[in-house]
């Protein structure tokens, strides 16, 4: 990420703020392994983490294993040391209600008191901790989640993510692959036939209604949950991805994507007016129905007397650039063009992955003469020496043309 400590930290927060978003007035199960709560492990990332999305007005069960007295009290000097303000008192210790269950309890005919009681916590102050006895894990985890309806689950593992070859970790898993994975061999031939149990919770969850699950280290877990990189593995349907025009509750999201690619220098820059007029022809790629991963425009206005469209403001969430989430913008960008009758489109790059991008999507390299001059007036005379253009005649206007 370019930039000193002041640049990145600054870009964290507004990715921190991007995730919070899709937390705010949801709840989220985060359950932390056996193994772990019965080791020392340095507690103050997780309770950090649980204090930004009490302090988001976000519901949180925290799935504690009743491992011993010791580390409990481990866990609750660690959540007293954060604070969170309250609306017009102030901040204050964080205060959450520990609940004692049976593990073979929370799920099943006998959930409903405990589910009841989750609840009765949660409305007291948004952080419920159950201190689980017996059960397993991590299906019951899982299975917990399916029955409370959460829209995450966030399972804590001291051995982190999948790891699956170069680069290492799998960042990212739908259901289509973790299908694969869970066929007869393929875990253990892919070297993960230790995470058998874990991909078998996993499905269930989301078979059961859990819209993604994330999978990662304690340590860790402020940066899977709140950057676009992640440092552990998430889990989705296979349904997970809609593109469609953005609407106005998508604005702000779709906005700081395209800020963060002003920053990275493969967007132009642009001022917070062209950026609203960007947005009112945008498009964005939704994960789920909050999550955005994705944004590009089909440009016209300037364009009119020449029927043509520019692609602008294409910019993806890095963790998802693998997925095709690049293409189907286009795609679906290149549906629009058509539907309104454009001769071709077109778009500029100065990035030589995005340059490689539309020559795989069938866009030529043509000259600056070659798209219609509106498009450098007023364009900044040092991004033009870099920039390379791609255009895409469109089948409708081939289809005019042979009558």
């Amino acid at each position: 990420m370019p930039g000193g400590p002041e640049r990145r930290e600054r870009e964290f927060f507004g990715e921190k703020d991007f995730y919070l978003e899709q937390f705010r007035g949801r709840s989220v199960l985060l359950a932390v392994a056996p193994e772990l709560s019965a080791a020392r492990f340095d507690l103050r990332p997780l309770a950090a983490v649980l204090a930004e999305l009490v302090r988001n007005e976000t519901r949180v069960v925290l799935w504690w294993p009743a491992a011993s007295l010791a580390a409990e009290r481990r866990l609750v000097a660690a959540l007293r040391r954060v604070r969170v303000r309250v609306r017009r008192r102030g901040t204050r210790h964080m205060a959450p209600s520990f609940l004692r269950v049976d593990g073979a309890a929370l799920s099943g005919a006998d959930a409903a008191a405990p589910r009841a009681a989750i609840w009765a916590a949660l409305r007291r102050g948004r952080l419920c901790v159950l201190v689980v006895r017996g059960g397993g894990f991590p299906r019951p985890a899982a299975a917990l989640a399916a029955e409370l309806r959460v829209p995450k689950l966030v399972l804590l593992d001291a051995r982190g993510p999948l790891l699956g070859g170069a680069p290492g970790r799998l960042s990212f898993v739908d259901e289509n692959l973790l299908e694969t994975l869970l066929r007869q061999g393929e875990a253990e031939w892919s070297g993960l036939g230790d995470r058998r149990p874990l991909l078998v919770a996993v499905r269930e969850a989301l078979q059961s209604g859990v819209e993604s699950v994330n999978v990662c280290a304690p340590e860790a877990i402020a940066e899977e949950l709140f950057t676009y990189a992640g440092s552990g593995t998430l889990f989705t349907p296979s349904d997970y991805c809609h593109v469609g025009p953005l609407g106005l509750d998508d604005f702000a999201q779709a906005e700081r994507l395209l800020q963060r690619g002003q920053r990275e220098g493969v967007l132009k820059q642009r001022s917070p007016e062209e950026t609203a007029g960007l947005l009112a022809v945008g498009f964005g790629a939704t994960f789920h129905p909050r999550h955005l991963a994705g944004v590009a425009a089909l440009l016209t206005a300037p364009y009119v007397e020449e029927r043509t469209g520019e692609i602008v403001g294409l910019y993806t969430i890095t963790r998802f650039k693998g997925e095709g989430i690049g293409e189907r913008l286009v795609a679906r960008l290149l549906v629009e063009a058509e539907r309104v009758g454009l001769a071709y489109v077109f778009a500029c790059a100065v990035d030589d992955r995005a340059k490689e991008f539309f020559k795989r999507l069938g866009f030529e390299r043509v000259r600056a003469a070659d798209v219609p001059p509106a498009k450098w007036e007023g364009y900044e005379a040092r991004r033009r020496r870099r920039v390379s253009v791609f255009r895409r005649r469109l089948m409708a206007a081939a289809a005019a043309v042979l009558g």
